[in-house]
């Protein structure tokens, strides 16, 4: 593999492991929200412990996902300086906020959250959470503005040999990322929404003593799954409307299209930029989006009966085939998402910035041996990163709404003094 070949694989494997704590991170948000909302209005002690419970496997999840995203931004730094120096005028703005909305108010706010158990008002403590929830959709979004200026570049022009933001409402608003935001925000809904529902079905398989707390669990995830993936759906198709035409063309598998339309782009820019040679490749193209759509159809067999099934008090606590069903499609949305990400990010090749920068122009000055010794460091650590995330994930899922004392432990009662680190959440 030459350095380019190095560098890409690179950021692949950082930024799609990201993603899949983002995933998961960003769905969990919002159905703890809603659980939390529920207790505050109705005072209800059940979801009082499924806020404790979820919130408890979020924290983990969102602790491991800063963690890749720290180191997703180290390896974006060393291997494209060719993109930051290009496009550095415009992307910088929208990537410093995700980092202060993620970093600073998120982080700040969740801080607040965890440790003002038992002595924030109930009510103080609730908006406190949804202030983390919104901030998690505002870091999405700002990521994907990002995202969006790289697949279809408006609101800049060239100017000196580097791009000059020209429309800042254009960046803001453009179509590519808003679509963008409305599809990762429902698909990691469905995320969230199926790791509720696995998790609550393996409790009830076995016939926990918290069929209450898991059948109200499982009804949640179901009837939040289901509207979520139909809007994935919606999502998904308005955004093919944006699509490159030469990733539309290759998945669609059209050779003369194709042809045609890498004539326009030699005649366009020229063989110099590599358009000449290279083409996003059609294997990879097609493998990501089939793997999608699969993904896409199999959660909605089974999503559409569970949706019925779930009216049955019955059903929910004593059918445990469709409890086995339910475990095993946890990684399903997962696999979707992952599918999506290379859809979208390897059909853009061989260009960075759609159309003015190239891949190649993008990667910095750096050897193969360095990019390889980078590549093995950073397998490594992710390997490590999301076992121990899937670890604890599941220690702590199959231990259920009780646990032995830690820093995530629920309190059994008020403290009537200063509260206890162990017992903040």
């Amino acid at each position: 593999m030459d350095t380019l070949d190095l560098a890409r694989l690179q950021f692949a494997l950082t930024a799609g492991a990201h993603f899949l704590f983002v995933a998961l991170t960003l769905g969990l948000a919002t159905l703890i929200a809603i659980m939390q909302t529920r207790a505050t209005l109705t005072r209800s002690a059940v979801h009082e412990r499924m806020t404790r419970f979820w919130g408890r496997l979020y924290v983990i999840n969102y602790a491991m996902g800063i963690v890749t995203g720290l180191v997703m931004e180290f390896q974006l730094g060393m291997a494209w300086s060719g993109l930051t120096h290009f496009a550095g005028n415009v992307l910088g703005g929208s990537l410093a906020m995700e980092t202060l909305v993620a970093f600073f108010v998120e982080s700040t706010f969740l801080g607040l959250w965890i440790f003002g158990w038992d002595r924030l008002n109930r009510w103080a403590h609730l908006g406190v959470f949804w202030v983390v929830t919104l901030t998690a959709y505002a870091s999405a979004y700002w990521v994907l503005v990002a995202n969006g200026f790289m697949q279809n570049p408006v609101g800049a022009e060239v100017s000196g040999g580097v791009l000059r933001l020209t429309d800042a409402a254009a960046v803001l608003g453009n179509p590519t990322a808003l679509t963008a935001f409305g599809h990762v925000l429902s698909a990691s809904l469905v995320v969230g929404a199926f790791f509720v529902t696995g998790v609550s079905a393996y409790h009830l398989r076995r016939r926990t003593a918290e069929r209450e707390f898991f059948r109200r669990s499982l009804r949640i995830g179901v009837f939040t799954g289901l509207p979520a993936l139909l809007a994935v759906a919606a999502f998904g198709g308005a955004g093919f409307a944006f699509v490159q035409p030469t990733k539309e063309a290759l998945f669609e598998g059209d050779a003369a299209e194709v042809a045609r339309l890498q004539a326009e782009a030699v005649t366009a820019h020229g063989s110099a930029a590599g358009l000449a040679d290279h083409l996003p490749p059609m294997g990879l193209v097609q493998a990501g989006a089939i793997l999608m759509f699969i993904a896409f159809v199999v959660m909605l067999v089974v999503a559409v009966p569970s949706a019925l099934l779930a009216l049955s008090r019955r059903a929910v606590l004593g059918m445990r085939s469709w409890h086995v069903v339910l475990i095993a499609a946890i990684p399903l949305p997962f696999a979707a998402v992952l599918g999506g990400w290379v859809f979208r990010e390897v059909g853009r090749q061989p260009w960075a910035v759609y159309g003015l920068l190239t891949t190649e122009e993008a990667l910095s000055d750096l050897s193969p041996g360095v990019l390889r010794f980078s590549l093995t460091a950073f397998a490594v650590l992710f390997a490590l990163l999301v076992a121990v995330n899937v670890w604890m994930l599941a220690r702590n899922a199959r231990r259920g709404p009780v646990t032995a004392p830690s820093l995530l432990d629920e309190p059994s009662h008020a403290p009537a003094g200063p509260v206890p680190v162990a017992a903040a959440f």
